[in-house]
């Protein structure tokens, strides 16, 4: 990473860490740029404001796009420890708040047997010793600066929506045996969503709303250049150009930018300086993962050629 590139890093990350947060939208562009994330001016925009007015972000957008990476990127930058909260279908309370410690607490009671005094072994049992914390609480509970990624919100059911609201909009939890556990600090919360369910309302009414589509192809061609060790500008602009042209066509899954950086490495290892038609066929399944979108790729690239 160049000096510039350091220094705007450390400077960013400084600023962040004091009660006034980032100071421009540029210099949040400028410090995502220095962890290798290249945002545009509504992305820098959305992270600036998030920071500033305490807000969650909620960020859809096909899969691959950078979504998550984005929430990465923003804890590298600011120096803070990220806590991720992996959604899917089923997920409750117990793995994304807290659970007590059962087997412990049946030690204990077993320990405390002989005890006369009911109360004063369920006072023991049911202390902080024996709470299992999950990335929400563990979030809010948390000391130090956090960024608190629940990712794919899209996936649980509406009852752990529901959860994500109550803890969003007081960053507190109550539990029945402890009391409420208020946040010692704002943690930066961003979530991230697939689209494969329409969220609800209230939740989107908490969070600014961002939108993360594909690239266009200078973006594209930037973001292999920053990740890609080694690689030509002609190459990287050559893939960018070919991606670009494959999104286009009507496929059951357009190649993501993930897919995109692996198809970049896969060249590289594979020796390829200037792409041609029989190379590009011969390692579509790298950028497409649905055979009847490498056919039309493949006929795609006959035609171009």
């Amino acid at each position: 990473m160049a000096n510039a590139a350091k220094g705007a890093v450390a400077q960013a990350a400084s600023t962040a860490g004091t009660s006034t947060g980032f100071a421009s939208v540029e210099q949040v562009r400028s410090g995502l740029k220095g962890v290798n994330y290249l945002a545009d001016d509504g992305i820098a925009g959305v992270v600036y404001l998030a920071q500033r007015l305490g807000k969650p972000v909620l960020i859809e957008g096909p899969a691959g796009t950078g979504k998550t990476q984005l929430a990465k990127s923003v804890a590298e930058l600011t120096g803070a420890r990220l806590i991720r909260l992996q959604c899917y279908e089923g997920l409750d309370e117990s793995k994304a708040l807290y659970e007590w410690n059962y087997k412990k607490q049946l030690l204990r009671i077993q320990a405390d047997k002989k005890s006369d005094s009911w109360s004063a072994v369920h006072d023991d049992i049911f202390s902080s010793e024996f709470l299992l914390t999950r990335p929400l609480l563990e979030a809010i509970s948390a000391a130090d600066p956090v960024v608190l990624l629940i990712d794919e919100v899209d996936r649980v059911e509406v009852e752990t929506e529901a959860l994500l609201l109550e803890v969003l909009s007081e960053y507190q939890v109550s539990i029945p045996e402890l009391g409420t556990i208020t946040a010692k600090q704002i943690p930066m919360v961003f979530l991230t969503s697939n689209n494969t369910r329409e969220l609800s309302e209230a939740l989107k009414r908490r969070c600014l709303y961002l939108h993360v589509d594909y690239p266009d192809m200078e973006r594209e061609k930037e973001i292999v250049l920053a990740k890609v060790p080694d690689i030509s500008e002609n190459l990287a602009d050559q893939i960018a150009r070919i991606v670009r042209s494959i999104r286009q066509l009507d496929l059951k899954k357009a190649p993501s930018v993930s897919e995109t950086l692996d198809w970049a490495r896969t060249l590289i290892l594979l020796g390829v300086d200037h792409i041609d038609a029989q190379q590009a066929k011969e390692t579509l399944h790298v950028l497409l993962k649905y055979q009847t979108d490498i056919a039309k790729a493949a006929k795609e690239l006959s035609v171009d050629e």
